[in-house]
């Protein structure tokens, strides 16, 4: 079915059952699974302090993709990972081109919150522009 997975993940808790489908569907698939964390630079402040910030989402997001590297060696998995900077659209898209994926699991949402109804969430321009499948799992709100 698929060879090679895509999960961008932002570590919140609501990507947990993204998390779940991605693991699910590589195991059925028998597909390597690539786990994608993105410092979102277009939301930091051109200050002294965005080096501050970015350190700390660059440790967030090691954490994050470290999390679901555990899960999928446990479940058996190829994995690998990756922590990139940019704008995380952009860069998920051109994984998928530079690393031949054929298909990405992501959430619906993550961290942004209110951001996403004004600019648009990752998640929407990523199935808008991808040329391969994307399956959403939609987050349960508390």
């Amino acid at each position: 079915m698929y060879e090679r997975i895509l999960l961008p993940t932002d570590g919140s808790v609501s990507t947990d059952k993204a998390v779940e489908q991605a693991l699910t569907l590589a195991g059925i698939s028998d597909a390597s699974l690539h786990v994608l964390s993105v410092v979102d630079q277009t939301a930091m402040p051109p200050d002294v302090r965005s080096n501050i910030l970015a350190d700390e989402l660059e440790a967030e997001c090691t954490d994050a993709v470290a999390d679901v590297e555990r899960a999928a060696t446990e479940a058996g998995i190829d994995v690998e990972t990756s922590v990139q900077h940019g704008t995380p659209y952009e860069i998920i898209l051109d994984y998928v081109d530079e690393h031949d994926i054929d298909c990405i699991v992501m959430g619906t949402h993550g961290r942004r919150g209110l951001d996403r109804y004004l600019l648009g969430s990752v998640t929407e321009k990523v199935v808008r522009l991808s040329g391969v499948p994307v399956l959403t799992v939609r987050m349960v709100e508390n």
